[in-house]
């Protein structure tokens, strides 16, 4: 029915051909991020039950986002008129939103769109022939980007200066920050023992490992405090024999870093060089550059949206089940099946006493081998002999298929554009900020009788929000 290359490819011929240049990065210097969310329609059923072979399918851009900042926690604002996070996931997912609010008022209008009525009073519920598949250019932030690197030199993260691998699960991990002085010395002293070596294959492929004598190292750093002792215990593989050469081929000892900052509070990363540089299964927030921020990683986002849905709390007093993801899309960039399924699907797994209608679901986990003309890969590639520094763009660009202006360009949050006098007025705003996207659910519900509205609606009017 659709192949991830398909969707992939879908989302990129969006972004070139329905997307202005406003909001893109300059190539030359610029590289960003892009998310979408794909419907995928089927015929229906009457459709199938005539011509079952002939089953028509659907696919269209929903909804569309690009972006990598975030606003530091400073900048925050109890009016709600600031988008908090520019990720595109986010920016896409809040895209989304906007259209599924669109799709309810023409659902209350009487009106083709992609839901039903549902059992109980002003409920409706997604058609069964419609599914909806969320892509992204590059691997979420957070818990799903920390994976051991297998590629080249090229594409290392940070140069390896010691020899500790990852632990296994998050109570035998240790907070390096909180060693006591003698096991810090101990860990340091560790690492500054190994060396770097730099092999070559005769491919002429370049990798980097940590060797003292080549040997294979087991090490162990006790945490010591007043509550309890974890330990971490670390060791790594370091050669493996190549067959056609006759050289050793060592395994690569690091891992892809995130800059997603642990929760705090809770366990922190080792930052030990090496596979033990990082935590997995952590709850991590985004970084700011300076001021901390209260977004939480993608990774994270991710893993709540397959357990609430993507609709939201407003969303849902209309809804009589959450609008779920049926498959996660990644372009071509490093990936790890493994990292994906922990971050996003098994660190909820353990959830129960949901709701009615709500669970954790087995949401089909995909990488694209095509790969996004403006991610920092592709951008790097093109420019490989230029000096001139990549940096991030620090526009974010919303898309919905919505009727009323379906495009918004935002940069620190505000409409692109805003100046310090602006901030403030409904110019400024961004079309899926949480004010907007309040005022056009206060919207749907003024346009419904209220005999029609939903058992939560009747009550109490909504002259707030969270």
């Amino acid at each position: 029915m659709w192949s991830a290359d398909e969707i992939a490819g879908l989302c990129y011929l969006h972004y070139r051909t329905r997307l202005p240049k406003q909001g893109k990065p300059d190539p030359n210097r610029e590289w960003t991020s892009l998310a979408a969310v794909v419907k995928v329609e089927s015929g229906a059923q009457r459709e199938v039950l005539d011509s079952p072979g002939n089953l028509q399918v659907t696919k269209e851009v929903v909804a569309m986002g690009t972006g990598t900042k975030c606003i530091g926690q400073n900048k925050m604002r109890k009016t709600g008129d600031i988008l908090n996070d520019s990720h595109a996931e986010v920016v896409a997912k809040r895209s989304f939103q906007r259209y599924l609010l669109h799709q309810l008022w023409l659902a209350a209008s009487h009106q083709q769109c992609i839901f039903s009525p549902g059992t109980e009073t002003g409920k409706w519920k997604l058609k069964p022939n419609i599914i909806f598949i969320f892509f992204s250019s590059h691997t979420p932030c957070g818990d799903a980007s920390i994976f051991p690197i297998s590629e080249p030199e090229n594409q290392l993260s940070k140069p390896v200066t010691g020899g500790h691998a990852a632990g296994k699960s998050p109570e035998c991990r240790s907070n390096h920050n909180h060693l006591c002085p003698e096991d810090k010395r101990k860990s340091e002293k560790m690492a500054s023992n190994h060396i770097i070596k730099r092999m070559k294959t005769d491919d002429g492929v370049c990798f980097s490992i940590i060797t003292e004598d080549l040997a294979v190292r087991h090490e162990s750093v006790e945490r010591k405090d007043n509550t309890n002792q974890k330990s971490c215990e670390c060791s790594a593989e370091m050669q493996t024999a190549n067959k056609d050469t006759g050289l050793v081929r060592p395994k690569v000892v690091d891992v892809h870093r995130t800059g997603a900052k642990c929760v705090p509070g809770d366990l922190d990363d080792a930052r030990i060089p090496g596979l033990g540089y990082h935590c997995v299964g952590l709850l991590r927030v985004k970084p700011g550059r300076g001021d901390r921020t209260c977004s939480m990683s993608c990774s994270d986002k991710l893993a709540r949206w397959n357990v609430l849905g993507c609709q939201g709390a407003l969303l849902m007093h209309f809804l009589q089940y959450p609008v779920y993801l049926s498959a996660i899309i990644v372009g071509k960039c490093p990936y790890s099946q493994e990292a994906m399924r922990r971050a996003v699907i098994e660190r909820c797994q353990h959830i129960s006493s949901l709701p009615d209608g709500f669970l954790t679901q087995e949401v089909k986990l995909l990488q694209s081998e095509l790969q996004f003309e403006h991610s920092r890969q592709a951008v790097q590639g093109v420019q490989t002999n230029s000096k001139t520094k990549l940096v991030p763009c620090s526009a974010a660009i919303s898309w919905s298929a919505v009727p009323e202006q379906p495009l918004d360009v935002t940069a620190d949050g505000f409409r692109q554009g805003t100046t310090k006098k602006g901030i403030g007025s409904q110019q400024s705003r961004s079309k899926i900020c949480k004010v907007e996207l309040f005022h056009k659910f206060q919207k749907l519900v003024t346009i419904i009788s209220q005999e029609d509205l939903p058992d939560t609606l009747r009550t109490s009017p909504m002259s707030q929000f969270n």
